[in-house]
């Protein structure tokens, strides 16, 4: 299996104005088969549908056949958890207008799901209530869009996966003996789009079987409040869709609702321009003075759903629609200086010059040339602007200054002659 590794860091400059774009995951498997085209995050206020596809991106291995994983196709709106900044993008497929803020991104996704080696598509989302054929309350019943695969027609003209109600129908009965509750059993919702939805006539899945390519919608329900739940039924699901099309696999975990609760909860690590890198699951709910440039930054996540919003002068950093941290920023110019960095950590030598972090049992000393000047946040010595060829323990530096919420981890800057900001080194005090 291959899978092109830069894909997993998703690079981000974002602001209030901008619009984020989705990002493709191609998942190659090394032996050739069918490819199944999995889209996520189409409406931001449903994030079943985008967590489920950032966990195959990330824990899956294909050996037959390819994925291709767009987890994030709606993503200005997935980071606000709002269903559509600029309305329902989901109503944009038969007609978009030059001017909409998603018409690049409606464009660019028609592109994809119209290649010519996409065997199948499926759209996630949550939907409200539980789909049910026969009418049983307000929650339960046939308008409902809830635990339900759902068809814009019974069967397409297509080489491959024409009978989608068939195909639907028969993964139905396999993934509802795994089910929590059956109240959470999955049902097949055929709009009949083309004599009866006016509105589905608008939808991603109706351009992709109108254009000859099959394609359905997963809904999990919003009436379930787990989101660990909700996305163990998409996972679910489309390993069963994996199945039908011969697509083989292997995750790195047991599929359960604990194992997930566990992965929704690993947000991984954000690197700022390229100097300064974040253990997201470390990390304080609010950090001051981080130094950034004014504008173009460049937010490196290694979670395919990681962004930073710009809010005044605040900057939010999100793993889909979860807030992790927020920083106020310290503005610089960016140094093109790469001197030698040398940390003394516990008399040892440690060469810094290339790393983000160093660890230390007792103190460090920072060694570097003259002309580079060394800031130790929460560390003062009266007369000392520069901090270098300075011995520091842990107690010499206030303990509200680690960033980590469970660590004695401490930011030490470096700056050149001019005040232009160069890098930052993470040293983290272990026992």
């Amino acid at each position: 299996m291959s899978k092109i590794l830069s894909l997993l860091l998703f690079l981000v400059v974002a602001s209030n104005s901008s619009i984020l774009h989705f990002k493709k995951y191609e998942l190659n498997g090394r032996e050739k088969g069918d490819t199944l085209f999995i889209i996520g995050g189409i409406h931001g206020n449903e994030p079943g549908g985008y967590f489920a596809p950032s966990i195959l991106i990330q824990h899956y291995k294909i050996l037959k056949g390819t994925l291709w994983v767009v987890p994030n196709l709606n993503f200005d709106s997935d980071i606000r958890d709002q269903r559509g900044i600029y309305k329902d993008m989901n109503r944009k497929f038969a007609h978009i207008d030059k001017n909409d803020p998603d018409y690049q991104i409606v464009k660019d996704i028609k592109k994809l799901i119209l290649d010519k080696r996409v065997d199948l598509v499926l759209n996630l989302h949550d939907g409200h209530g539980f789909y049910r054929k026969k009418w049983e309350n307000i929650i339960f019943n046939p308008k409902a869009w809830g635990q339900a695969f759902i068809i814009d027609q019974s069967n397409i003209k297509t080489p491959k996966y024409d009978n989608l109600g068939e195909i639907c129908k028969k993964i139905t009965s396999k993934i509802n003996g795994s089910i929590f509750s059956k109240k959470h059993v999955f049902g097949v919702k055929n709009t009949k789009t083309k004599f009866h939805d006016e509105q589905m006539k608008l939808s991603l899945t109706y351009f992709a079987i109108t254009h000859d390519k099959p394609a359905l919608a997963i809904e999990t329900s919003k009436n379930i409040t787990e989101l660990k739940t909700k996305v163990y039924y998409q996972l679910l699901a489309i390993e069963e869709f994996m199945n039908v099309m011969g697509i083989k696999y292997k995750r790195d975990f047991k599929l359960n609702e604990k194992n997930i609760e566990k992965i929704l909860k690993e947000y991984g690590n954000m690197t700022i321009n390229g100097r300064f890198k974040i253990d997201l699951n470390q990390i304080k709910p609010f950090i001051n003075f981080v130094p950034i440039k004014i504008k173009n930054n460049c937010f490196v996540f290694s979670h395919p759903l990681g962004a930073v919003i710009k809010d005044n002068n605040i900057y939010r950093t999100m793993i889909g629609n979860k807030k992790i941290f927020e920083f106020k920023p310290e503005y610089f110019e960016l140094s093109k200086i790469k001197p030698k960095i040398t940390f003394v950590v516990d008399g040892k030598d440690t060469d810094a010059t290339n790393l983000f972090a160093v660890n230390a049992k007792k103190s460090f000393t920072v060694k570097c040339d003259n002309d580079i000047r060394v800031n130790v946040i929460g560390f003062s010595k009266k007369g000392k602007k520069n901090e270098s060829n300075i011995n520091i323990s842990k107690k010499d530096i206030a303990k509200r200054y680690s960033i980590y919420k469970d660590k004695d981890t401490y930011r030490v800057e470096f700056y050149d002659k001019k005040n232009r900001y160069i890098k930052t080194v993470l040293v983290n005090f272990t026992k």
